[in-house]
């Protein structure tokens, strides 16, 4: 799973949630903006859901935990999961089990890993091996969620670096 990328390649990264509309849309900016700061130009980020209905917006929290901070979300379009997403990337982190069972299911468990255990651990709590699912939840649900992903993408990203720095 971290095999640095041949020459003049990209290195493709896919977040996977349920709908594609909260946690993997914030996983797949915050992925791309530290990506960016990084200078990583071969570094290619996307999301898809194991349940999303192509093309829906992020969800209005999602953008505005974004937004909150310097990240935009408008004109994010949900995808489905589908096995050539699947077979397309070299990194796949999945927001819980489930969407890691799909992804398995789809040919893509090579490659697939829970986004919390490949950074090292999510806090303590009943469910750590899951990013909780903000959706429908308060502003203040989704900004939690956000910070979550963000600590979490920042130890993918330092893992990441001695196989994809340039």
């Amino acid at each position: 799973m971290e095999n640095s990328p041949a020459e003049g390649a990209k290195f493709r990264i896919l977040f996977v949630c349920t709908g594609n509309t909260c946690r993997s849309p914030m996983a797949e900016a915050i992925a791309r903006s530290r990506a960016a700061e990084l200078g990583w130009d071969h570094v290619e980020v996307r999301s898809a859901g194991i349940a999303a209905f192509p093309g829906a917006p992020a969800s209005g929290g999602a953008v505005r935990a974004a937004s909150k901070h310097g990240l935009d979300l408008s004109d994010h379009a949900s995808t489905l999961l589908t096995d050539d997403a699947a077979q397309g990337a070299d990194l796949i982190l999945t927001m819980s089990p489930t969407h890691l069972m799909r992804v398995i299911e789809l040919g893509g468990g090579d490659r697939a890993v829970l986004l919390t255990s490949y950074a090292g651990g999510a806090p303590d709590g009943p469910r750590a091996e899951t990013v909780p699912d903000p959706i429908g939840g308060s502003d203040e649900e989704y900004e939690q969620t956000f910070l979550l992903l963000r600590d979490l993408i920042e130890r993918v990203m330092m893992r990441l670096q001695p196989a994809v720095s340039p």
